[in-house]
């Protein structure tokens, strides 16, 4: 059975390449009827906070995307140290007794080490090694790679194809520091390997690390896993995505908190290093999981593009769009769910409106010109509530044409109306502007205004059956 993973590390947000990572991890599993794992990589002690954990699993609930199973990696740490020793006693590892080189001498924490291969350290007698263990002498615990085999690494990579390193360009790589924590190599394989992890898709940047991780999981007798490797994220300037770079558009929470609809920003972040074959752009979930092929993931590097001069209209314009064709595609039942916090935070949501179907109605037809869930808090309020604001346009309608008496003098038949709908709006009105002699435009335009403040929108007589009959009236008289 297809096993992927996801494994973020607890030292900063949900980055959006990590967010395209566990998507097509769940891509590819749903596809297979395989088994999501989300494995918490929380062993870097030093960098790891709770404020990041709790920030990537709020972006990963947001995306809405259901994971089968739940590891933190830190409470897996024996496992590690044993895979370790165990490599060291059947001869696939040896102690290195050679103080790391760091930028200070007296450091000896391995966190900036450039590894290097100790000939000395590597030929040492296991008795010789055990004594000087024995004695609390500090060690490093090395992988021993194969000098004496002419051969090197190999395995076929999903998206970069073949790929092949001899092993004499390989360094000695630790597994296991002088402190007794397993390095980053170490732990993951011996994770993936202990969860029967069967397919690996991950960054382009660990394609150098799998070919250290391909000689652990043989020296520890694991099936390798499939790897695939995904091309980096770039910004406009060429460069790596990076917060300090590049600002709000890498973090997902900014985009939850921006107004996307977590559909619309899975749909965005898909066609990231990936297309389907007859160059479709708009995709719901379902389309995705039945289309994606992981053989199809391109193999250039992803331009992420935006304006990185705009701090406040930051995000990518392609995401907005997409977006929008989301938010007014969606069934307006399934939208509502959305949307309500939007009301709430605006302190229009009544208790009353819960299951009314006048407020579908209304969500459904003020959509058609909304991008972001924010526009319902910005474009929406004439719809839910006394008070709006004007725009100038509007204004400009409103004056036009002595419009405002007019409209008061057109509250009066709408009042009368026995029957308030789309259609005898539409006749009364149009009949009364004929009777005073001007254009239906006139005063179609000026009820859009006197009723919602805007000048565009739903078409005005739809948007009296929306306001409906008391309040339209209403309004029209105060104009």
């Amino acid at each position: 059975m297809t096993r992927v993973r996801f494994a973020p590390s607890p030292t900063g947000f949900l980055h959006i390449g990590g967010a395209r990572t566990f998507l097509f991890n769940w891509l590819y599993a749903r596809k297979l009827g395989g088994t999501v794992v989300l494995r918490i990589d929380d062993t870097d002690t030093l960098r790891s906070t709770d404020a990041s954990l709790q920030s990537i699993l709020q972006g990963m609930e947001w995306l809405e995307l259901d994971w089968d199973e739940q590891y933190y990696q830190s409470k897996r740490l024996q496992l590690h140290i044993d895979a370790a020793h165990a490599l060291l006693k059947k001869g696939a590892a040896y102690r290195d007794f050679v103080p790391a080189s760091t930028d200070d001498p007296k450091d000896h924490s391995e966190t900036k080490v450039s590894w290097t291969c100790n000939p000395g350290e590597r030929e040492r007698s296991v008795e010789e090694s055990d004594r000087l263990a024995a004695e609390g002498k500090p060690f490093v615990i090395r992988f021993r790679v194969p000098r004496e085999d002419p051969k090197g690494v190999a395995f076929k990579d999903m998206v970069f194809g073949k790929q092949f390193r001899k092993y004499v360009d390989m360094e000695d790589f630790a597994l296991l520091r002088s402190d007794g924590n397993p390095t980053y190599h170490l732990a993951t394989c011996v994770d993936d390997g202990d969860l029967k992890i069967t397919d690996i898709l991950r960054g382009q940047d660990h394609l150098t690390n799998t070919f250290k991780h391909v000689l652990i999981f043989e020296a520890l007798g694991y099936e390798t896993p499939t790897f695939g490797h995904m091309p980096l994220l770039l910004g406009p300037d060429g460069s790596k995505l990076s917060k300090r770079k590049h600002g709000p558009i890498v973090s997902v929470t900014n985009y939850r908190d921006a107004g996307f609809l977590p559909q619309a920003f899975i749909n965005f972040i898909s066609l990231l290093g990936w297309s389907s074959k007859d160059n479709q752009e708009v995709f719901s979930l379902e389309e995705l999981r039945a289309k994606f092929n992981a053989a199809d993931i391109l193999r250039t590097n992803s331009i992420v593009q935006f304006d990185e001069n705009d701090a406040v209209n930051w995000a990518p314009p392609k995401a907005v769009w997409l977006n929008g064709q989301h938010l007014r595609s969606m069934p307006v039942e399934k939208l509502i769910k959305y949307v309500n916090p939007e009301l709430i935070k605006a302190g229009w949501w009544q208790d009353e409106f819960e299951g009314d179907p006048d407020i579908l109605k209304k969500i459904d037809a003020i959509r058609s010109r909304f991008n972001m869930l924010g526009e319902f808090q910005q474009r929406g309020a004439a719809y839910f509530c006394d008070e709006f604001p004007t725009e100038d346009k509007a204004v400009e309608n409103l004056d036009k044409d002595n419009a405002r008496e007019l409209l008061r003098g057109l509250a009066d038949p709408l009042e009368a109306l026995a029957d308030f709908s789309h259609d005898t709006v539409e006749a009364t009105l149009r009949a009364y502007a004929e009777e005073k002699g001007v254009k239906a435009g006139l005063l179609i335009n000026g009820s859009r205004a006197a009723l919602t403040g805007q000048s565009v929108g739903p078409s005005a007589f739809e948007v009296f059956d929306l306001i409906g009959q008391e309040k339209a009236v209403q309004r029209l008289r105060a104009v």
